[in-house]
């Protein structure tokens, strides 16, 4: 009966998402779509802002973060336009080729985005510890290179243990308890006995990416915050602390769920407490973060008063240059 039971050739998989009422069915829906677009806004603002100010560009932490948005776009992307349609449609099913991409892709990202957290971090500590040598080692060109190596390394962490659970065996049914494809819940569809390396090589992989990138940022604020009581000025630490803090709390938000869910025993075992997690840092978090970087930040603010002010003079001149030509025609 068990062998009669057992399947490895699934065709396709039910994602069972939020087990809610029609009613709440249709609020996550409308709350979901306005955050998705809001958060969307925000980031793609971030990178026009950086790319048109040319103040802005050159600096090395914009640099980053301009990067960092687009990061955020890809990642909210490749999640919540899914949720969306499932909640719509409650087209619940999803291909197995599909499942294992979204698998690849969402969490490729999340790892390139504890490298990207990791630079943002080295960027701080260069430009706080070392303020005369930062303007050299900070680069643009530099920054590109850390740029490029959070991408290659991000996307090159999870192919190995992605392609061990996809031929991993699966017994039926062929229901995932969560909105994603997620290990955690594609683990509980496997045949017994587990195979073990599929299972090693991620957890290998969480804690070489998320605890090693956790130590570095550790390191490098810590480092920071000793300068800056140390050697500071009063003034100079209020100001230097003021701007790090928004660092660490977008840390906090990233690393704080994912600690929970992927390094902490015992972190997948509530169905529930996964889905809410993983919600949290898969669509809230792209929309806090802009917010965080950006509504205190004076550069930021001043970049978009020179953006608004730019566009009011080439309005008032495509304007006068009209009323002139029709002036001529008359």
């Amino acid at each position: 009966m068990e062998l009669a039971n057992r399947t490895t050739g699934f065709q396709e998989f039910i994602l069972l998402g939020f087990e809610v009422g029609q009613l709440e069915r249709l609020l996550l829906l409308v709350f979901f779509t306005l955050l998705y677009m809001l958060a969307m806004a925000e980031n793609i603002t971030i990178i026009t802002l950086v790319h048109l100010d040319t103040h802005l560009a050159r600096l090395p932490m914009y640099i980053l973060l301009s990067n960092f948005s687009w990061l955020e776009i890809c990642y909210v992307s490749t999640t919540v336009p899914r949720m969306l349609l499932d909640l719509a449609l409650s087209n619940k099913v999803i291909s197995f080729s599909s499942c294992f991409l979204q698998f690849y892709i969402f969490f490729s990202l999340g790892s390139t985005e504890c490298f990207f957290l990791s630079s943002m971090a080295l960027d701080r500590y260069l430009a706080i510890c070392y303020p005369l040598r930062y303007p050299q080692i900070m680069s643009p060109n530099f920054c590109y290179v850390l740029v490029t190596a959070s991408w290659v390394f991000g996307f090159l962490a999870y192919v190995i243990p992605v392609i061990l659970f996809s031929k991993m065996s699966f017994c039926g049914p062929n229901v995932i308890d969560h909105f994603l494809c997620d290990p955690g819940p594609l683990l509980s569809l496997a045949c017994r006995p587990l195979a073990n390396a599929p299972l090693i090589s991620l957890i290998f992989m969480d804690v070489v990416v998320i605890l090693g990138n956790i130590v570095f940022v550790v390191l490098s604020y810590g480092s920071v915050i000793f300068t800056l009581m140390k050697n500071s000025s009063r003034g100079n630490r209020m100001k230097s602390f003021s701007t790090i803090s928004f660092h660490l709390a977008v840390v906090t938000l990233y690393y704080g769920p994912a600690a929970g869910m992927y390094v902490m025993p015992g972190g997948e075992t509530d169905s529930n407490v996964t889905k809410i997690v993983t919600l949290f840092y898969t669509a809230i978090t792209p929309f806090l973060n802009p917010m965080i970087y950006c509504l205190r930040n004076d550069q930021v603010k001043e970049a978009l008063f020179r953006l608004w002010r730019r566009k009011t003079i080439f309005v008032k001149r495509k304007v006068a240059v009209q009323k002139e030509g029709k002036g001529q025609e008359m």
